[in-house]
């Protein structure tokens, strides 16, 4: 909750500082923006590579049916939960009066330093290696290899908790401080409470059809068995991570009488595999911010499926901190959607002001998986 604060205040003090400052202190609020946002999209293509390397080698050869099942069925839910944000997102939104008519595209005001850190290798590259190591770590058994990808997963995710993660208040502030300045910061801020209310409303519709199959395939009431899962849904609004609500969401799905074994193999996997919540969020998100923005066109339906099929995968990089998701989910947006700069800041404040909600229905979705695995594995 405190990062929410934060960056409720980085969003407050970049439109003030904006509508009041003159150029100087415009173009510094900029500067500073730019250099944050430099390291920031130089951290995501490592982001990507440690995260998904290191979880793909995880898996192992072992598991056998029981862990191809789990994984499919998480990733498909996945990519149905964004299929249904874009499809009520894409015909939703239009109505609501938000558009990018009459916002003008703001004037780019002059970098006090011109700092380009270019990323190592690009985001296609980095997800196709971490592919490519994780599945030869997990076929080789290469331990010492295998040992160097969670070490180097280790540092980055201290580098996001203590660099990046403190730094997106002081970037969202910059960014917004130059839409302000230029006088196109209302318009787009009229997005933000529209997009929270539809993505909420379609994170417990979700949960709601998660726990009917899960019903259906244990023969058991889904509103009883949703009822078991606040404890967990409560917890994850608190920490707003998947990771750290591990042990509650355990126990809560042992409640629903599943076999414990199932409970224990499948809700620490699909923590780090199974992220429908912050994907509804991520396309509803992106859809309206296509709207908004001058310069974004939306691809429709058909030409957003590629980027929800991609953000399936590559969000399997997000860490178990506040913003991973978003953070990994940048170079998708940049790649294939074209966002520029302020674009993507206006994502990463959208996404953490409801980081929590979206991190408990993966949490909650966690105990849906479990009881279908658990429903369909008899043996």
């Amino acid at each position: 909750m405190k990062l929410i604060i934060r960056i409720l205040l980085g969003i407050g003090a970049g439109v003030v500082i904006g509508l009041v400052a003159n150029e100087w202190v415009a173009r510094l609020m900029v500067t500073i923006s730019d250099l944050i946002g430099s390291f920031i999209f130089f951290m995501v293509p490592l982001i990507i590579l440690f995260f998904i390397t290191a979880g793909i080698a995880g898996l192992g050869k072992g598991g056998g049916k029981l862990l191809g099942f789990t994984v499919g069925i998480s990733y498909l839910s996945t990519i149905l939960a964004g299929l249904l944000a874009v499809t009520v997102a894409m015909f939703v939104i239009p109505t609501l009066g938000i558009g990018a008519e009459g916002v003008a595209s703001p004037s780019e005001l002059e970098r006090f330093v011109d700092f380009e850190l270019e990323p190592i290798f690009g985001v296609l590259t980095a997800l196709t290696l971490a592919f490519v190591l994780g599945i030869g770590i997990a076929a080789t058994g290469a331990s010492t290899f295998k040992r160097v990808m969670e070490e180097g997963q280790g540092i980055i995710e201290l580098i996001i908790r203590k660099a990046i993660i403190p730094l997106l208040p002081f970037y969202i502030a910059g960014v917004l401080a130059e839409m302000s300045y230029d006088g196109t910061v209302f318009e787009t801020l009229g997005v933000f409470g529209i997009v929270l209310l539809l993505a909420i409303s379609m994170h417990l519709f979700w949960l709601v059809i998660q726990y009917s199959v899960a019903g259906v395939v244990n023969g058991a009431n889904p509103f009883r068995l949703l009822k078991s899962m606040l404890p967990a849904y409560i917890t994850a609004l608190g920490t707003m991570s998947s990771a750290a609500t591990i042990p509650v969401t355990v126990s809560s799905v042992k409640k629903n009488n599943i076999r414990d074994s199932i409970a224990d193999f499948v809700v620490p996997l699909c923590a780090n595999i199974h992220l429908s919540g912050s994907t509804i969020t991520i396309v509803t998100a992106a859809t309206a911010v296509m709207y908004v923005t001058p310069g974004l066109d939306f691809p429709g339906f058909v030409g957003t499926i590629p980027v929800i099929l991609m953000l399936g995968v590559i969000m399997i990089a997000a860490p178990g901190v506040p913003g991973g998701a978003v953070i990994a989910a940048t170079g998708i947006l940049s790649s294939m959607l074209d966002f520029n700069e302020a674009a993507i800041a206006l994502m990463i404040a959208i996404y953490l002001a409801q980081d929590s909600f979206g991190t408990a229905t993966n949490v909650t979705g966690d105990g849906a998986i479990a009881l279908i695995v658990n429903g369909v594995k008899k043996d």
